[in-house]
């Protein structure tokens, strides 16, 4: 368990990563009928004539509390920075009646929703370059690069993944997707791991809903795995790299090594940047340093 001064510090980089207002976009699209299946845009701030997209999918372990509008600083960073940036929208788990708990209680909304956020991730990554030149002529689909926070991190490993998914999965495709790259920060992006470790509250059994009588969740849990965990969707051929802070005690250091090391012993590199002194938060958060190192990351794959 992490010690008080680690849960102090922890609060204390979730509330400045929350306190930016929210930034609206410049053009909004739907990728779906659903009210959840939608992309906001953001032009770069310095009047490129072409820009490279940036797609963001944000975290929140899945939950529905955590939508796309807290990281929409982070899009508007990265737009500052010359990106043309997609922030994409997903159907999230149900919430309960009642009030919502902190991130990371013990009881709360369901993590994920079982098709569908899978659904909507491939949908919207299928539509995002036709959606982009309409919405957003000055972004260049093709220099893409997909980035991710925590569960989104996982997210956006998994749609760079989907050529490798398991035959007969309804979100494979028969040939990788476009991308100049994946950046994934603090993702949670080894299953087995993530478990074992108990992240975002046993986030990632309820996201395969994988709950329940023993025999059951262990069934499903080992039936959904090959479909949903980037550890398990090796080699990818696609340039990816990993941001991560040490001190983070929500997705902690050790499932992205795991991720790097199934990387590794599938014969595939995986950058992984260790950052000093950082925790979970602070990649999204314009007033950090750290956010600069994830603009940095991708910008070395974008341009």
């Amino acid at each position: 368990m992490p010690d008080d001064a680690a849960v102090a510090r922890d609060a204390a980089e979730e509330q400045s990563a929350f306190a930016h207002p929210a930034v609206r976009p410049d053009a909004t699209a739907a990728y779906g009928p659903h009210p959840d299946q939608l992309v906001d845009f953001y032009a770069p701030r310095g009047g490129e004539e072409s820009a490279p997209l940036v797609v963001v999918l944000h975290g929140g372990a899945w939950r529905a509390p955590y939508d796309r509008q807290h990281i929409t600083p982070f899009a508007d960073f990265l737009a500052r920075r010359g990106f043309a940036v997609a922030n994409v929208e997903y159907r999230r788990g149900r919430s309960p009646a009642g009030p919502i708990p902190a991130q990371g209680a013990a009881a709360g909304p369901v993590a994920g929703r079982w098709p569908e956020t899978f659904d909507d991730v491939a949908a919207a990554l299928d539509a995002l370059p036709a959606l982009a030149r309409e919405a957003l002529p000055v972004a260049d689909p093709r220099r893409t690069v997909v980035t991710g926070h925590s569960a989104g991190g996982h997210l956006a490993l998994w749609a760079a993944a989907r050529h490798v998914l398991p035959e007969g999965s309804p979100w494979r495709t028969g040939r990788p997707t476009p991308l100049r790259g994946v950046v994934a920060l603090a993702p949670i992006a080894d299953f087995r791991v993530a478990d074992e470790l108990g992240v975002c509250s046993g986030a990632v059994r309820q996201f395969l809903d994988a709950e329940g009588p023993a025999a059951r969740a262990a069934a499903r849990f080992e039936e959904r795995l090959p479909h949903a965990d980037p550890a398990a969707l090796l080699p990818t051929g696609i340039a990816t790299a990993v941001v991560q802070g040490r001190t983070d005690i929500v997705v902690p250091q050790a499932v992205a090594e795991a991720y790097a090391d199934a990387a590794a012993k599938a014969g595939e590199v995986v950058g992984l940047t260790l950052l000093e002194d950082v925790g979970h938060f602070p990649l999204i958060d314009p007033a950090a340093d750290a956010c600069a190192v994830v603009a940095e990351e991708i910008a070395q794959l974008a341009f």
